[in-house]
């Protein structure tokens, strides 16, 4: 029997059986991160003369992104502190050492979400869990949502986000010179996630 002939009653209890489905089918799209244009800056003071820099890069990670509901997103990364880089080989070495990054020990810090917070069409904060050196910390990360599209070439849907915390490093056991370097670290995130390509992943699958 062809749909415009169904009793009124009847085509009302299918799009009520059938909206759960709906809702079901809205789920968070899934993403990965681009490791090679996502990085974190951060900065410290230096004996109150300046506040460089240093750049670390994400080693791996995954996003879960609903656009029309940021309740219902998640991520999870690793940052590679080995692939720090403060401009200068020597001192990036000596920022890896023990009484600091402790890198031999530790060599990932891990972020992992525990929700995230929508504040207008663009901004919002992810909350979570962030472990340095074996010490794990709740952290909020205020973000901007820059764009969600394709690349130039149309090659990957990309999504990205612009973040920035303070963190204190005396809460990650980081307390060595403290009358010479800062205890306020400021940090920058820029992030790109590639949009995972389900229908390849689901051709792969068994």
């Amino acid at each position: 029997m062809p749909w415009s002939r169904l009793p009124s009653r009847l085509l009302l209890a299918l799009s009520c059986a059938l909206a759960p489905l709906a809702a079901v089918s809205a789920a968070p799209v899934a993403y990965r991160y681009d490791t090679t244009h996502s990085q974190i800056l951060f900065s410290i003071d230096h004996n109150g003369f300046s506040r460089p820099f240093g750049r670390l890069h994400i080693a791996k990670g995954w996003l879960r992104f609903d656009q029309d509901d940021w309740s219902q997103s998640a991520t999870e990364l690793d940052i590679d502190l080995a692939s720090l880089d403060m401009g200068d080989a020597a001192w990036s070495a000596a920022v890896l050492k023990p009484a600091y990054l402790d890198v031999e020990k530790a060599r990932y810090a891990h972020f992992t979400s525990t929700s995230v917070e929508r504040k207008d069409d663009t901004h919002g904060i992810v909350h979570g869990n962030l472990t340095l050196r074996g010490v794990t910390r709740a952290v909020d990360i205020p973000f901007t949502f820059n764009r969600l599209g394709t690349t130039i070439y149309g090659m990957h849907t990309v999504a990205g986000f612009s973040g920035t915390l303070m963190l204190q490093r005396d809460d990650y056991g980081i307390t060595a010179t403290p009358n010479a370097v800062g205890h306020g670290v400021s940090v920058w995130l820029e992030l790109e996630a590639i949009q995972e390509d389900t229908t390849r992943n689901n051709k792969e699958s068994p």
